[in-house]
């Protein structure tokens, strides 16, 4: 069964963009090998400064990526991310489905209104 997830990446901000993109491209490709999973966006929202340092670096070249992909797939892929001395920080997490639409309620016009003040 596969499920949609989100990847987001810190990558160390010493790496060019053509190493960074080849090093996603190896990544990605554990995900989508035997038409197990597809890739459904990658955005690069280039380098920023970190909050707190991480592995003694101030700023990172932060990448998000969106993918579906099967379960089983999922630990060679970490391995493989946790593995590289290029990425500082990831992070996984399955993707929410689609936001509900918030509820209007029929009355609402009636209930904004404010009361009137009362003469004395």
């Amino acid at each position: 069964m596969s499920r949609r997830y989100e990847t987001v990446y810190i990558f160390d901000s010493s790496l060019d963009e053509p190493a960074i993109t080849e090093k996603l491209n190896r990544f990605h490709a554990l995900l989508t090998k035997d038409g197990n999973g597809t890739l459904t966006n990658v955005a690069h929202w280039g380098k920023r400064t970190m909050a707190y340092k991480v592995k003694k670096k101030d700023t990172g070249y932060y990448v998000v990526a969106e993918f579906q992909a099967a379960g089983n797939l999922l630990p060679e892929y970490e391995r493989a991310v946790k593995l590289d001395e290029g990425v500082l920080r990831y992070l996984i997490v399955e993707a929410a489905r689609e936001q509900p639409k918030p509820v209007v309620a029929a009355a609402a016009g009636a209930e904004d209104e404010e009361p009137e003040e009362e003469e004395a």
